[in-house]
C-alpha cells in the first residue's frame, strides 16, 4: 500500500548570483514497510528532500501526499499536529533533550499527543527494551554512549506510532559496532512490525541493509533500484 506520493516536487533557493534547484522535479512513491536508502554525493539534495517529506521545510512547488493528506496543504497548528502523529524523525546529532532521562525523552512526544501516564510508561518501557536499553531508563544523555543515544532517538521516533520514520544520516557519528547494532534493531523493527524507514545516507553499511536504493544528484533522481 502506498503511504507517500511525491508529485513534481521542487525546492529552489535564490542566491545572489544563481538559482539553486536543491530538489528538481521529483516524482516518487513509497510503500508501507519499505527500508529505503536515499543516497548521493553531498549537495545532491537528499537531506532537503527528507526535510520536505517530513514537513520540516516548505517546497517551492509540488505535492507531498501522506496517507491521502497533502502535507503542504496544511499550515500552522494543523501541520505541527500532522507531523506529531504521523512522522518519526531520527537525526544525525541525536537531538535528545539533555536534562531529560532516556525514559523522559521517549515519553515527551506522547505527552504532547495527550496520552495517559500509564500508556506513556508502558510504551516507553517496551520501546527501550526493544532497542536494548531496558536497564537505562533513568540515564540522561551525557551518561550514554553515542550509539545508545541514537537508540533512544529511534525509540523516541517510534513512540508516536508514526506512519513512517525519516532517518537523516543516523549512523554518521557512530563507530562500526554501534552502527551494526542500530541497523540490526531498525531492520528487525522493519521486518517484524512492518515499520517504514527512509534513510538519507552516505554509509555503505546502511545501503547494504536497504531493500531499495534511490540515488539523487543535482536534486534529481538518477536511479531507483529494488534490491
Amino acid at each position: 500500500m502506498s503511504i507517500i506520493k511525491i508529485n513534481n516536487l521542487f525546492k529552489i533557493y535564490d542566491g545572489s548570483q544563481i538559482e539553486v534547484k536543491a530538489v528538481n522535479g521529483v516524482d516518487i512513491t513509497f510503500e508501507e514497510g519499505e527500508f529505503t536508502a536515499i543516497v548521493g554525493p553531498s549537495g545532491s539534495g537528499k537531506t532537503t528532500f527528507l526535510n520536505l517529506l517530513g514537513g520540516l521545510d516548505r517546497p517551492t512547488s509540488g505535492d507531498v501526499i501522506v496517507d491521502n493528506v497533502n502535507v503542504w496543504g496544511l499550515s500552522g497548528r494543523k501541520l505541527i499536529d500532522f507531523r506529531l502523529h504521523n512522522i518519526g524523525f531520527v537525526f544525525q546529532a541525536y537531538n535528545l533533550i539533555p536534562v531529560l532521562t532516556a525514559k523522559e525523552n521517549v515519553e515527551f512526544i506522547m505527552e504532547l499527543q495527550g496520552r495517559s501516564k500509564q500508556e506513556r510508561f508502558e510504551r516507553t518501557k517496551s520501546l527501550l527494551e526493544a532497542v536494548g536499553l531496558g536497564d537505562r531508563l533513568d540515564s540522561r544523555p551525557n551518561k550514554l554512549s553515542g550509539g545508545q543515544q541514537q537508540r533512544v532517538a529511534v525509540a523516541r521516533a517510534l513512540a508516536s506510532k508514526p506512519k513512517f520514520i525519516l532517518a537523516d544520516e543516523p549512523t554518521a557519528n557512530l563507530d562500526s559496532r554501534s552502527t551494526e547494532t542500530l541497523l540490526d534493531i531498525m531492520e528487525t523493527l522493519n521486518r517484524e512490525e512492518n515499520i517504514t524507514f527512509i534513510f538519507s545516507t552516505h554509509d555503505a553499511r546502511v545501503m547494504n541493509k536497504a531493500r531499495r536504493i534511490v540515488t539523487m544528484e543535482d536534486g534529481k533522481i538518477l536511479s531507483d533500484v529494488h534490491v
